[in-house]
């Protein structure tokens, strides 16, 4: 059942996708809301910044407005980028690929392709996990600025997941630095035993870390020439991805050849 102060702000809120601006007694006749309910709700919207009042009296969408919609931008744009090269990287290689934003001190799955994948791994869309477990979501942690970084290690309680979830700091470090001189993360055995995985980085068009992209399957798949194999497969998907989301390329570490 709807809540009807709910549906009755909502009302509201829908009149300015219509219009820039609404006096209180427009916003009244457009809604067909009692008088008082309108004040009520008006006097809330403008206290959340859901709505302005501007000093001509009438009322307009706050900026509020302006971060949900660069968010939801931004997490539909690289969806939307990522899901085709998702798709023709997991044709070639046949292992499950991951797409990964940051939540918080959380990672969650947004997209992942595995049809051909033998054995389906522990990942879904809508899965989160902790930034410093797993290599796709450490791949975005290793990229944050280093007071970012160190504000997470300093506060940040390491919980074992499986058997090779990185538990003590200075491993964790170490981690973040080779993701830094390698420009990929790397796993095995993080979040679910006998698996591994390798993630990029995914940058948007101001340089800021935004998400990750991985390749992932059983451990044993994972070993020695084929860690750079699928690195290089891992860094060039990111660098497609991350140009296309605006970034200008000036590392020489993620160069695509």
């Amino acid at each position: 059942m709807k809540n009807k102060t709910v549906v009755r702000s909502m009302d509201i809120l829908n009149l300015f996708i219509d219009h820039a601006a609404l006096t209180f007694q427009e916003i009244i006749e457009l809604s067909k809301i009692p008088k008082s309910s309108v004040y009520r709700m008006l006097i809330s919207l403008e206290e959340m910044g859901f709505v302005v009042k501007g000093a001509d009296s009438k009322y307009r969408l706050g900026l509020l407005f302006l971060t949900y919609g660069n968010l939801v931008s931004s997490r539909l744009d690289i969806r939307q980028i990522a899901f085709p090269i998702m798709q023709e990287l997991h044709n070639e290689l046949k292992e499950a690929i991951n797409l990964i934003i940051r939540q918080g001190d959380e990672a969650i799955y947004i997209e992942k392709v595995d049809v051909y994948q033998k054995v389906r791994l522990y990942t879904a869309i809508g899965r989160r996990s902790p930034l410093y477990a797993g290599a796709c979501s450490r791949v975005i942690l290793s990229f944050l600025e280093d007071d970012e970084i160190n504000s997470y290690l300093e506060n940040v309680e390491l919980k074992s997941f499986a058997m090779g979830t990185i538990t003590d700091k200075e491993i964790l470090l170490e981690s973040i630095k080779n993701a830094r001189t390698n420009g990929y993360t790397i796993s095995h055995s993080e979040l679910e035993d006998h698996t591994s995985a390798i993630a990029a980085p995914i940058f948007n068009n101001k340089g800021e870390i935004i998400g990750g992209i991985s390749i992932a399957g059983i451990e044993a798949n994972y070993q020695k020439d084929q860690v750079d194999f699928f690195a290089k497969k891992a860094i060039d998907a990111a660098n497609i991805i991350s140009e296309r989301l605006g970034f200008v390329n000036k590392n020489p570490l993620f160069q695509r050849e």
